[in-house]
């Protein structure tokens, strides 16, 4: 794939096709994270398969196209490693600073009488990020804007899950919940509106990539697979084998 040079401007008036085609693909983010919390609600049994096939989904996503498209950008493996790095540890830090995690002890969770709806709004604030990934990614190539979309889409299934369990495991009301899940679920839409309105040049492209496999890194490895095989079973073994194996087959496909 031709590509130019690090130091220049992508031409947006050329791009901006293939940006907002964006938009409709976050759309179906928002209704992945509004069916999320939709289950949520309605306590189904198969959610943790579900998030076990998300998590499959994510890392391979950061694997196997996201990584290698910002190490060909940026042409500096070990520049791409340390930006990976950054990613991983920062998203870690803003989780852990905003009590942001749904397997903490029930003891331990009431012991922040807000983590509620702040745990519902660092969701939110995570889910525009997703989107603004998604809208990023589309100013590269459709192939890298589809993949990051197939992360994104997992990755904010388990958000809406997730805000509604946070708002109420700590009391509040299914009505609030769903106001939580709402504002949840359009933050990808407006994120990807950002992203797709981006001028930036292919330099910074390929940075915003090497922290995004860091962020769907971590949020594969240590948010949604633990969670997923807390309780391990051949049906989510195998399912998140399924999803991993099958962003490795599109991405042995979109780099032919």
């Amino acid at each position: 794939m031709a590509r130019a040079p690090a130091n220049e401007n992508l031409d947006l008036s050329r791009l901006a096709p293939l940006t907002w085609i964006a938009i409709p693909f976050a759309l179906v983010t928002v209704l992945a994270a509004f069916g999320g919390g939709a289950a949520a609600l309605r306590l189904s049994r198969d959610l943790t398969t579900a998030i076990a096939l998300t998590g499959g989904v994510v890392v391979a996503v950061a694997l196997f196209h996201v990584l290698p498209e910002a190490i060909e950008i940026l042409d500096s493996p070990r520049r791409v490693g340390m930006l990976v790095g950054a990613g991983f540890v920062g998203f870690f830090l803003a989780e852990r600073l905003l009590v942001l995690h749904h397997r903490d002890a029930p003891e331990e969770a009431r012991a922040h009488s807000h983590v509620g709806a702040l745990g519902a709004g660092a969701l939110a604030i995570h889910t525009f990020i997703d989107g603004l990934g998604i809208g990023i990614a589309f100013t590269l190539d459709n192939a890298t804007g589809v993949l990051v979309f197939l992360a994104v889409v997992a990755h904010d299934f388990a958000d809406g899950l997730n805000a509604v369990a946070f708002v109420l495991h700590q009391g509040g009301t299914r009505r609030r919940a769903i106001t939580w899940l709402a504002i949840v679920a359009t933050a990808p839409l407006l994120g990807a509106i950002v992203g797709a309105t981006l001028d930036i040049s292919e330099e910074s492209l390929g940075e915003l990539l090497a922290l995004y496999a860091g962020f769907f890194l971590f949020m594969g490895a240590t948010d949604l697979l633990p969670h997923a095989h807390e309780h391990p079973s051949a049906k989510r073994v195998a399912v998140t084998a399924a999803g991993f194996g099958a962003i490795f087959l599109v991405s042995l496909l979109a780099t032919h």
